[in-house]
């Protein structure tokens, strides 16, 4: 097929085009192309990880089930080493520190928390745990790293819940003044439907007033 002037002059156009920036233009295909394949090897491996965490988290059920002590460290382990970053870590974490805490080891029940506390990438997880473990620090009279747990200037859905569990630990530690703050804190930071202001204010009123 023949070409006219104006035609060949653009094909010689495109050729030397083609001559000085060919390369370029395979090169940034070639990126486009290897990240998009790192994108949906990327999203494979984590929904392989999801699926496999998922198995091991079944198998801590059981063991939760059966009190079997021995297994609920195994697959809790796995679960902390291999799958941290998926969501079973700290639902992991829960399960075996609730386990543990059942069992009556309080200390094996701290080390996932903390675990949870320190890794989740989850804030309302990690917020959980903090609850969680203020808890048990609070039955072990360890008042004062308890405290530590839950800061007054946390903001947000578990401003509330922090408040009422340091009004707990200020009871506790005999400072009631501080806990009748603690507590109406709590209220003034609790949703007006949250099921825990009742209880909230029930502590509070066991308290009774500040004499003068």
């Amino acid at each position: 097929m023949a070409y006219d002037l104006e035609e060949q002059e653009q094909i010689a156009h495109l050729k030397a085009l083609w001559e000085k920036y060919g390369g370029f233009v395979m090169t940034v295909i070639t990126v486009v192309l290897l990240a998009i394949a790192g994108y949906r090897g990327w999203g494979w491996y984590q929904a392989n990880q999801a699926a496999e965490a998922a198995a091991v988290y079944d198998q801590l059920r059981t063991a939760v089930s059966a009190k079997d002590v021995t297994k609920i460290k195994e697959h809790a382990g796995t679960i902390f080493g291999s799958y941290g970053s998926t969501i079973y870590g700290p639902m992991a974490a829960r399960l075996a520190a609730k386990a543990y805490h059942d069992a009556g080891d309080l200390k094996s029940a701290k080390a996932p928390l903390q675990w949870a506390i320190d890794k989740s990438a989850d804030p309302s997880l990690a917020n959980v745990a903090r609850l969680s473990l203020a808890g048990i620090l609070l039955d072990e009279k360890a008042f004062e790293e308890a405290l530590k747990l839950l800061p007054t200037d946390q903001d947000g859905s578990f401003a509330g819940e922090f408040a009422d569990r340091r009004g707990d630990i200020l009871v506790a530690s005999d400072k009631r003044d501080e806990a009748r703050a603690a507590y109406k804190s709590a209220l003034d930071k609790l949703a007006p439907r949250s099921a825990l202001r009742r209880v909230v204010q029930f502590k509070l009123d066991a308290l009774g007033e500040v004499r003068s």
